[in-house]
């Protein structure tokens, strides 16, 4: 049985063997792709992998901010998490219908609120299909369980703490976003954000940690990825709504970096505010 210590991805073939067994619960986290129209559920609803439920993010969410899908609070997510039948005793495997998108954040919001043994499917849903394994359309009747709320604060970081590592040089805030957009070139998805990045961020567009087949590329080729990023210094990661910054964190936690925080807030709270300084160009 795979464990938090081991690597943060199981394949389609680990999650296969195990499909049915009572202390394995599957979890459809998938996302509409930004600026796709839709919703999550849709492909859900359409099909997924036998047992599966869906986890709402945008509905398991702070609903008194206008921020996206920022971390609920540790009792709100322990309710809908007991009420989907995720114990914390369970081995919960992730993943979305893009291969890995979506599913990182919610296998980083499972870390937040205790979650030990989370993990995220190497190649989602798409690698599911494509190698012609059982999917089903009908919705599980999830047993609930109690949860008792938790929370890790080191894996979360908001404006005050990016704010702060940025002035000071105590982390580095790596940005998901594309390279377009982290230089003010591209334009943002949300209209009402200005283009640019935070001052001495880095940038590594969240699709060059993943393969074609939508996996996650491997421990040796990551590291040449993050090639310009001090892998022995502190990371706090960033990209637009806090999605794709966690798909850095979960590459980063392949190569051994189980304490890399991501910016719940991330562009749309930062660029989104008059206050904040913003930088274009590279």
């Amino acid at each position: 049985m795979a464990d938090a210590s081991t690597d943060p991805v199981v394949s389609t073939a680990w999650l296969a063997e195990r499909l049915g067994d009572p202390n394995v619960r599957v979890v459809d986290a998938t996302l509409p792709l930004v600026g796709q129209p839709g919703h999550g559920r849709d492909s859900y609803v359409a099909g997924h992998i036998p047992g599966a439920v869906f986890f709402d993010i945008n509905a398991i969410a702070d609903q008194d901010t206008d921020l996206p899908h920022m971390l609920p609070s540790p009792g709100a997510f322990a309710e809908a998490a007991g009420q989907l039948g995720l114990g914390r005793d369970h081995t919960i495997v992730v993943y979305d219908a893009h291969g890995i998108y979506s599913a990182p954040r919610v296998w980083w919001t499972l870390r937040v609120m205790g979650y030990p043994h989370a993990f995220v499917l190497d190649g989602g849903l798409k690698a599911w299909a494509a190698e012609g394994r059982p999917a089903e359309t009908s919705e599980p009747s999830p047993t609930p369980v109690a949860v008792t709320p938790a929370f890790v604060p080191d894996l979360v970081a908001d404006i005050t703490a990016v704010a702060a590592v940025l002035a000071s040089g105590a982390a580095q805030v790596v940005d998901a976003r594309s390279a377009g957009r982290f230089r003010g070139e591209a334009p943002e998805p949300r209209a009402s954000l200005r283009s640019g990045h935070m001052p001495g961020a880095l940038n590594l567009p969240f699709n060059e940690v993943v393969n074609a087949d939508g996996t996650l590329k491997s421990a040796r080729e990551l590291t040449a990825v993050f090639g310009h990023i001090d892998l022995t210094r502190p990371i706090v990661t960033s990209c637009g709504s806090g999605v794709t910054a966690s798909v850095l964190a979960l590459a980063l936690a392949r190569l051994g970096r189980l304490d890399v925080a991501v910016y719940d807030g991330s562009w749309t709270e930062w660029g989104g505010r008059p206050d904040t300084a913003v930088v274009t160009g590279a």
